[in-house]
């Protein structure tokens, strides 16, 4: 036992060093021992091979699937369920492996030995369902959870917290290294500093906490769980600003709140600016001009792009890269270079001079040398410096940061003279604004979208695929039209003449701008919802657009209000294709042109505004479709349109309960018929983890409006305000039904509402005279009131009928609903039975035996008895 102890501790001290040492120390130890036995087994004559058993140790051996799993794969056990026993096993003939039930018991203790098999009953069990042959290790396997994982510790201080952690990864099947490489799977940082922490970041290794360790070890029983899995692993991430306290100068004070909020969130603590414990001081460069305080040695005075940056890739950004430096004005640069000329011999040198130090003195942002202004500097303007005068983003790129396309034309053309005509202005602002345009497109493409779409993300993807399509759009085939138009125009503009023809540059790509603007334009409303949606839901996405946003090529302008740009070009374009059609001569064939180009981009946007609205209305329908449970998959069609929506009180019986609250989904070719629903079910949460309001509607059926036959136009009394009623004859039905509502809301009116509905069943049944659809009927005439539907009674009759069917359906063994076996015995009926009518034997009486339009003709006569139209 003294020695199995002194074994004991020496791999525990190895263990802090690096396990791949122990590994090959064992390995070595075991091969030697391989290569004695087999030595001596050669001298002798005859071999005998060892046979593996193994041996269950204390309640191990009542454990039934322990049991199932090890006659599975064919292999002999031994029980022993005391110490004893244990004991009296330790020398045979046999090669042992040794189950344990945990590895707490003094069993476990007297066992763990690099010499022993110990194995935990999850990996045998696991071996089993795989089929394999028991592993061989001389480290003690308890399961599989962290197979393949490869581990390295930082920042931990406290050895037995260290050893602790170790041991549990071998025991779970973990691989340990002292120093961090490419092999290493998962670091395990108590802080986020080091060299370590900085290498995984660089490398994108996943950064957890110690817990991460041992709720793994909490699950060591769960054959189906993995260490690894994402959605586990994701909640012991290590937070980019642990162990960091933050203060924030410069800011203002809502953002400096929203960016305090961030920094707890982010696992961080924050403090005011100037207290010794902070650890960061993030300064808003663009609005500090000087600190208030003489920073220590410890504090890291970063600027904002650190903060966001690190929210962005989900660790701690290093901060040398973003370090603040105090800004000095361009006046005091040139004031210090000044100085540094050899001593002036001249009186303008020696005034220059004293300039520069009275400059120094004032410490003024203002420059003593103004340079003045060549006289000739006014006759030399080029087409390539009228491109410079711009408000758009780009405006601000210097020389060498312009397009090839801008730099290209400077240097093609000549100097133009100060005077041109009114067209060729106007054809360069066209020019000018399409290339700022393309410019506008591109830093979309490059700054926003192809960094969301980029593999291999600090942190894992930032957004979904589907929420980057659902933003973007067709941002990539518009930008790919636009750059040849832009072509087109430049080569115009560098080859003018009054002659060239501007029209045709736009009339060419009518057709490509016809396929590429609707799918942007119709859901832009979509995507900028998107965008709101995830800044809020998402830190890191909001961390990348503070950043992206911060960039001078976005102009200090937002993702949003750069992607509106799309949706507002083409009505611009045909302003100034307007503007240039003005200043043409009537003689000009570019004239012509224009106005077919013209009449080509207002066919685009009608077309754009046409299939908005199709989507539109097809949107309306989904939500439709999502808010009425049980809603009839053939509602779904592309030439439906939703027209209105009413909502009502049921007046009848026919489709559900009087005093019932329905609500009426008008269609261009048919009437979609819910009720409220009695108990509504929870949200329903997408993939993507878009949670849809549940729906507060149950579907009664979906009537085509060629089964209404007349539209009622109740009389308003004291007792029915607000009514009307529909005579349909369903397909099932043999008889006509009356279906009676009452208007609930003061929109729409019912008047208005009641020609609505008479024209598009007009529509449907091909019949040019919709007004003679509409019928006026008394309340009487009809059995229809609305005196007692909000009284105290009538509720209590309501919820009694409730109870009713409620208490009938449970007690029911076929579960059949009473209206279904009104209708079985109705068609079973023979032609010359009647059955009795809802609504008075004066207004719909029984069907005969004669045809469709008998019917129809015998209803229209009874009807027109106390009708009039």
């Amino acid at each position: 036992m003294t020695e199995r102890h002194t074994l004991t501790s020496g791999a525990s001290l190895s263990l802090l060093v690096d396990s791949s040492v122990l590994d090959s120390k064992i390995t070595d130890t075991y091969k030697e021992r391989v290569f004695n036995a087999s030595a001596s087994e050669d001298a002798e004559d005859e071999t005998s091979p060892v046979e593996t058993r193994v041996i269950l140790v204390g309640d191990a051996c009542s454990n039934q699937q322990l049991l199932k799993a090890l006659e599975d794969i064919k292999m002999p056990c031994i029980k022993a369920e005391s110490m004893e026993e244990l004991g009296n096993l330790e020398n045979t003939d046999f090669e042992a492996i040794f189950v344990l039930p945990d590895f707490k018991d003094p069993a476990f203790d007297y066992l763990n030995s690099p010499e022993n098999r110990v194995l935990g009953p999850p990996i045998v069990m696991l071996c089993a369902r795989r089929k394999e042959p028991l592993p061989f290790t001389s480290r003690p396997l308890y399961c599989a959870s962290m197979i393949d994982m490869v581990l390295c510790f930082t920042g931990f201080r406290k050895k037995e917290e260290l050893v602790r952690m170790v041991t549990l990864v071998h025991h779970m099947g973990g691989i340990i290294r002292k120093d961090f490489s490419s092999k290493v799977t998962h670091l395990i940082a108590f802080s986020t500093h080091g060299d370590k922490y900085r290498v995984a970041v660089s490398m994108g290794t996943p950064i957890l906490k110690a817990d991460w360790i041992y709720k793994a070890w909490e699950r060591r029983d769960d054959l189906e769980f993995c260490a690894a899995d994402e959605e586990f692993r994701n909640a012991f991430k290590v937070p980019p600003f642990q162990d960091c306290i933050l203060s924030f100068f410069g800011f203002p004070d809502e953002e400096r709140s929203n960016m305090e909020e961030m920094t707890v969130m982010q696992g961080g603590q924050h403090l005011p600016v100037g207290d010794e414990r902070c650890t960061h001081l993030v300064v808003e460069e663009k609005n500090v001009k000087d600190l208030p305080f003489e920073p220590s040695k410890k504090l890291h005075v970063v600027k904002q792009e650190w903060f966001w940056g690190s929210i962005q890739m989900d660790a701690r950004a290093g901060e040398s890269m973003y370090l603040y430096e105090k800004s000095v004005s361009p006046a005091l640069k040139k004031s210090v270079s000044l100085l540094s000329l050899n001593t002036p011999n001249s009186n303008r040198k020696k005034r220059r001079l004293r300039d520069t130090l009275a400059q120094l003195t004032r410490d003024t942002d203002i420059s003593p040398f103004p340079p003045r202004k060549r006289q000739s500097a006014e006759h030399s303007l080029s087409m390539g410096s009228l491109l410079d005068i711009s408000n758009t983003p780009e405006s601000g790129k210097s020389p060498g940061d312009m397009p090839n396309s801008c730099s290209k034309l400077s240097k093609l053309t000549t100097p133009v003279p100060l005077k041109q005509s009114a067209r060729w202005q106007v054809a360069m602002e066209l020019y000018q604004t399409e290339s700022n345009y393309v410019d506008i497109l591109t830093t979309i493409s490059k700054l926003f979208k192809e960094p969301l779409e980029m593999e291999g993300q600090l942190g894992g993807p930032i957004l979904a695929p589907e929420e980057i399509k659902t933003i973007f759009g067709s941002i990539p085939d518009i930008l790919e039209v636009h750059r040849r138009i832009k072509m087109d125009l430049e080569d115009l503009m560098i080859n003018w003449s009054e002659k060239e023809s501007v029209g045709a540059v736009f009339l060419n790509y009518s057709k490509d701008l016809v396929k590429a603007y609707p799918p942007f334009v119709n859901f832009f409303e979509m995507s900028k919802l998107t965008i709101v949606n995830c800044e809020k839901q998402k830190p890191r996405f909001h961390a990348f657009l503070k950043i992206a946003q911060s960039k001078p090529e976005c102009g200090r302008q937002t993702l949003v209000e750069l992607l509106i740009r799309p949706v507002q070009r083409l009505p611009s374009v045909v302003l100034l294709l307007t503007d240039v059609k003005k200043h043409t001569a009537d003689d000009n064939p570019d004239k012509a042109t224009l106005e077919k180009a013209i009449e080509s981009l207002k066919e685009v946007m009608t077309h754009i505004n046409e299939d908005k609205r199709k989507t539109e209305g097809q949107r309306q329908i989904f939500d439709v479709v999502y808010e009425v449970d049980g809603c009839p998959a053939n509602l779904l069609s592309s030439h439906r349109l939703l027209v209105q929506r009413v909502e009502t009180v049921s007046l009848s019986e026919e489709l559900c309960d009087r005093g019932e609250q329905v609500t009426l989904f008008l269609f261009n070719d048919c009437l979609e018929i819910a009720r409220k629903r009695h108990k509504v079910m929870n949200a329903f949460k997408s993939p993507h983890g878009h949670t849809r309001p549940p729906a507060s509607l149950k579907h009664i059926c979906l009537m085509p409006l060629s089964q209404i036959r007349k539209v009622l136009n109740i009389t308003e009394t004291e007792d029915c305000r607000h009514a009307f009623a529909l005579v349909v004859r369903p397909p099932t039905e043999q008889e006509n039904l009356l279906l009676g509502f009452q208007l609930t809301a003061e929109e729409p009116v019912k008047q208005e509402w009641l020609r609505i509905l008479c024209r598009h069943i007009a529509n449907t049944i091909c019949k040019a005279d919709s007004e003679s659809l509409i019928c006026t009927a008394s309340p009487h005439s009809v059995d229809l009131n609305t005196k007692d539907m909000d009284s105290t009674l009538s509720r209590a009759s309501r919820a009694i009928r409730k109870t009713s069917k409620k208490v009938t359906r449970v007690f029911s063994f076929t579960k059949t609903p009473k209206r279904t076996l009104q209708k079985a015995l109705i068609v079973s009926s023979t032609p010359d039975e009647t059955s009795p009518v809802r609504g008075g034997e004066s207004f719909i009486g029984s069907l005969s035996s004669s045809s469709t339009l008998a019917l129809i003709h015998e209803c229209d006569t009874r009807i027109t008895s106390f009708c009039c139209f």
